[in-house]
């Protein structure tokens, strides 16, 4: 089980110095005397050290000091110091094997190649480029770019391959849309498509206090497509899967659906809906996590994604990180400050819902960070996924089923569905009639909704046009009864009715025939 490393720190922390440690032994590295730094990162391969400091003026020095450094650990020597301003976006984006590093400047994005900072290798020039997204892997790379729309103009996204930046004719793709304020971008791992999450702070329609969201798909052979998503309301999570050719979608008002969708953007499995708001696949892309953290209770539900199939579902209140170890087998969750400064501490899980180590952090200190010690893509191989709980002495904290509130008055009664707070949809094998994990096309869906609809508004106008009779009463279909004048006879005609209904037709014929003869 790889080592899970984990920062306690007291409430109030004065930094100092900025210092370099090796883990393996806690031998020191390099030091930095750098009193003010705000934010640490490091370098993929650990070449370099990037830090940065709140940026400030005085009237001494009314430019200000370069408050971004980028460090050669190897020398402990400064490579650049360089201005950065905004907190958002202060850090260099590398490529993994540290052959390029890309910054924002300005409406341009400057590229720098082996760790050269001193000189500019390219740079893209966009007007008003905000957001930016380096591809994962090796070369060749690739970037994402977002620009916002303005004056009635449509935002949009367009992916280049490094250094092939002469124009628009020269981009991948490019997807252009309207409502976005700002975008979240996100490569799948083999850096063939990138998910583009917009969203735009005010809901004109009043629909929502989250804004709006939509999700749009851009892949570098040129295709693109706005995802349709199967429930109105916000998008909490999206996820790839490592496999990169399938992801995941959390959204709608709560309680959120949940649903993974093909290259296509077509729905592949629908996992209904639940109290959930973010998803976590397993490093080896076999093992899927639904959960509902922040103000929700907790709640996981861990999914074997080949076979769709719920392994388990277990409950971590209070819980504000969710990491999954590098093998595949164990996650953690944790309480951490600042989110929340009480009941600090982490869990340690098997995914069938065991938990195998608790740790609480001493009254009067805080638990900031919980972080897997990593490993490189491969050194885990997948294994079948286990259904069984693994033993333990902790136990597991299996959620237990939930009811909406019922006001007193409804509490003794059958539950209908005006009754009900929100209507619930399991997952698609556990509905009436399901065939399997077989998912209907777009077409089919639209074709069998109508159908739906037709036969509802069908049934409204005539509520026992599609409900078979097996015994049909012929009153139901004789006509008003009539008198024959003698209130004698009319007496012993009703008095034969309700002697037998099976055989009343012969009956008053009998009586008809008696009378009128």
């Amino acid at each position: 089980l790889p080592e899970l490393l984990h920062h306690s720190c007291h409430a109030h922390v004065l930094f100092v110095r900025v210092t370099v440690v090796k883990v393996a032994d806690g031998s020191q590295v390099r030091s930095f005397d750098l009193p003010k730094t705000a934010m640490l990162e490091f370098s993929p391969l650990n070449t370099v050290l990037a830090t940065w400091q709140v940026y400030s003026k005085t009237q001494d020095n009314p430019q200000g000091d370069a408050n971004l450094q980028l460090w050669d650990l190897k020398t402990g020597t400064c490579l650049k110091a360089l201005y950065q301003k905004k907190v958002q976006g202060w850090c260099p984006s590398w490529s993994d094997d540290e052959k390029i590093a890309v910054r924002s400047v300005n409406n341009e994005l400057h590229f720098f190649e082996n760790n050269d900072f001193i000189n500019i290798a390219n740079k893209l020039h966009l007007q008003k480029v905000s957001e930016f997204m380096l591809s994962p892997g090796n070369q060749p790379s690739k970037v994402a770019v977002y620009v916002p729309g303005s004056k009635g103009a449509p935002s949009f996204v367009r992916l280049y391959q490094y250094p092939n930046f002469g124009g628009t004719t020269c981009a991948l793709a490019n997807k252009s849309f309207f409502k976005a304020d700002r975008v979240t971008m996100l490569w799948n791992k083999k850096a063939t498509a990138v998910l583009v999450q917009a969203s735009i702070e005010v809901d004109k329609t009043g629909a929502s206090y989250y804004g709006e969201q939509t999700l749009h798909y851009l892949a570098t052979n040129g295709e693109t497509a706005a995802v349709q998503l199967q429930k109105n309301g916000p998008i909490y999570d999206v996820a790839w899967s490592p496999s990169s050719t399938e992801f995941c979608v959390v959204y709608g008002f709560m309680p959120a659906k949940a649903t993974v969708y093909n290259l296509k953007c077509d729905p592949v499995f629908d996992f209904g809906t639940g109290p959930r708001n973010a998803v976590y696949y397993s490093p080896q892309g076999h093992i899927l996590v639904l959960a509902g953290f922040g103000n929700l209770r907790g709640q996981m539900e861990v999914w074997d994604v080949k076979k769709w199939k719920q392994v388990s579902k277990p409950q971590v209140p209070d819980s504000t990180h969710f990491a999954w170890c590098p093998d595949g087998e164990h996650v953690v969750t944790s309480t951490c400050a600042p989110r929340l400064r009480v009941s600090n501490g982490y869990k340690i899980w098997h995914y069938t819902g065991t938990v195998l180590y608790k740790q609480d952090t001493p009254t009067g200190t805080e638990l900031w960070e919980t972080v897997w010690q990593p490993f490189p893509d491969g050194t885990f191989p997948e294994r079948p996924v286990k259904y069984q709980a693994t033993p333990s002495e902790l136990g597991s904290t299996e959620a237990k089923p939930t009811q909406a509130y019922r006001p007193p008055a409804l509490r003794n009664k059958p539950v209908t569905a005006s009754s009900k707070l929100h209507e619930e949809e399991p997952p698609q094998n556990m509905r009436p009639g399901a065939t399997g994990d077989k998912q209907l096309s777009k077409t089919a869906l639209k074709n069998q909704k109508k159908r739906e609809a037709k036969k509802a508004a069908k049934q409204e106008i005539n509520p026992d046009a599609l409900e078979p009779q097996s015994d049909p009463s012929p009153a139901s279909n004789a006509q008003p009864e009539t008198s024959c004048g003698d209130p004698e006879t009319d007496k012993k005609i009703k008095s034969v009715k309700k002697v037998t209904k099976h055989s009343h037709c012969l009956l008053l014929r009998r009586i008809t025939v008696s009378v009128g003869g």
